[in-house]
């Protein structure tokens, strides 16, 4: 049995991570999509994530429950260690992760395919305001970050979101099933 990738989704906040990731599993019915485990409120949208308290997040990264665990932006991210299994039986698993944790990800699972996605920055700057969660000066903020460099030895495929999804979804599709197209 082939061991399945984790696919792992980056990229700057408001380029369409979870557009991608949605129509990509639309796509493809045999890609699991993992659920993060987010130390944020329910109520306050956005991705499909199982929402915890700060303490019962600590409680679950002290009993192994997470493959991947980090902190960004105030908040506490975790991957589920049940991811192991779906990778073990063969299942490719998308993931939405942080940057930060891609030399982490090659080291915890035999294969690791990262989707960055960008857009430009006029395209982010205005899909951020549109959302309405952050001040014109935190826009800005983002938007002056760099991303840390790629890990050595990861296969990356670079897909411009700026504009149709479709088109993204194609470019994706492509790097990640090249004998479907």
């Amino acid at each position: 049995m082939t061991q399945g990738r984790f696919i792992a989704v980056v990229g700057p906040s408001g380029v369409g991570k979870d557009s991608v990731m949605e129509a990509l599993c639309a796509a493809r019915s045999d890609l699991y999509r993992v659920r993060r485990v987010i130390t944020r409120a329910a109520e306050a949208g956005g991705e499909d994530y199982e929402p915890v308290s700060r303490e019962m997040f600590q409680t679950r990264v002290a009993d192994g429950d997470f493959a991947l665990h980090w902190d960004a932006h105030g908040l506490s991210y975790g991957i589920p260690s049940g991811v192991v299994s779906r990778l073990s039986a063969g299942q490719d698993a998308l993931a939405n992760l942080s940057r930060s944790m891609l030399g982490t990800a090659a080291s915890v699972f035999a294969e690791v395919h990262v989707l960055s996605i960008t857009a430009s920055p006029d395209v982010l700057a205005q899909r951020l305001a549109d959302r309405g969660r952050e001040t014109p000066a935190d826009i800005a903020a983002r938007l002056a970050r760099t991303a840390p460099p790629m890990p050595q030895g990861v296969r990356v495929t670079q897909i411009d979101n700026s504009s149709a999804l479709a088109d993204s979804v194609a470019t994706a599709l492509a790097a990640l099933y090249p004998a479907n197209v």
